[in-house]
């Protein structure tokens, strides 16, 4: 799900936070780090700001950002897989904290044409914010503009923007901000994206929202093949995928290991106002290679969750599903 245009905007990024944390102590860091990740988890929805100085911040940024540019890079690349002819001219960022997700978008259209307008409550979220995009290459980031704005229920966003991200924020808000925030984002977005973490929890403020865009008019294009109900049982399962993300010395400092990687689990949606066409089916779980034969779990639009067999007999198909992962479309854009 992942395109390799994105790769020069992503290193920027690393390296752009690669100092960020100089002159914090590590205890602080980690401390600050802990703290973060019971928000992240759900833990703690709040009607305050998270991010509260300049040291959370760092830690936030240096230990969330790059994760929260890969979930959302994915959700986007399945958004271009659907309408590849779609460039959006406006961006709205709305709980954009220091501006992962804007460096995601930066990233999906490198053309650069789009303007950026990051929205959120912390202060010191959007200094750093600000701060980082200098270093960045992209007209978007550089020039994009950053205001203060609660996330309350007297929300209210411009009339028309073309593309609305709504990433890592809805766990934070009380169950009425959510309502208003997902409301306003489906009135104002010709494509609105909503990425969160990949938990159950996460997964159920996902569906939740999902819901809610389907009421507002807007139809689904990714993950699900369709815009009726989602056929999982709430409490058996929860939709979520997965992005490979290269860790930091933060990461390894908190998390301990050595690996270089991790996978950031995530779940999402996008859904449009304007017609493209979803996918036929998408695959749900890591497949499933066996002697001769292909299993893959798939989400469909007319037999909900199924489990599809390719085998050596369906040639090019089994050559594609050999290749297929957690996450894609099935039958791949070229067999569809």
């Amino acid at each position: 799900m992942h395109a390799p245009h994105a790769a020069p905007t992503a290193e920027t990024l690393r390296t752009a936070l690669a100092g960020l944390l100089d002159g914090l102590p590590p205890r602080q860091a980690a401390q600050a780090v802990d703290r973060l990740i019971a928000n992240y988890r759900g833990r703690t929805p709040t009607d305050a700001p998270v991010l509260r100085d300049r040291s959370d911040v760092a830690a936030y940024a240096a230990y969330r950002m790059p994760a929260t540019f890969e979930a959302v890079r994915a959700a986007l690349d399945a958004l271009r897989e659907r309408a590849p002819e779609w460039v959006p001219a406006s961006h709205l960022d709305i709980g954009g904290g220091t501006g992962a997700a804007s460096w995601a978008v930066a990233a999906a259209w490198p053309e650069g044409g789009h303007t950026t307008t990051v929205l959120d409550w912390a202060e010191p979220a959007l200094a750093l914010g600000r701060e980082l995009t200098r270093q960045s290459p992209a007209a978007p980031l550089r020039e994009a503009r950053w205001q203060r704005r609660a996330l309350t229920a007297d929300l209210t966003l411009p009339d028309a923007t073309d593309l609305v991200t709504v990433s890592y924020v809805l766990g934070e808000l009380t169950a009425a901000d959510r309502g208003t925030v997902v409301g306003e984002a489906a009135r104002t977005g010709q494509a609105v994206v909503l990425v969160e973490p990949g938990t159950p929890d996460g997964y159920l403020r996902i569906r939740e929202a999902r819901d809610q865009l389907v009421s507002a008019g807007l139809n689904v294009l990714a993950p699900c093949p369709h815009s009726a109900a989602c056929p999982i049982e709430p409490g058996a399962d929860w939709c979520h995928f997965a992005a490979r993300v290269s860790r930091s010395s933060l990461h390894r400092q908190v998390k301990g290991g050595s690996l270089g990687h991790e996978d950031e689990k995530f779940a999402y949606v996008v859904a449009t106002r304007f017609p493209a066409p979803a996918p036929a089916a998408r695959v749900t779980r890591h497949p499933q290679t066996r002697k001769g034969q292909v299993l893959l779990d798939l989400c469909t639009p007319d037999e909900g969750l199924t489990r599809h067999t390719v085998t050596k007999r369906h040639g090019p198909l089994y050559r594609a599903a050999r290749d297929t992962t957690w996450g894609d479309t099935w039958p791949p854009p070229e067999n569809d």
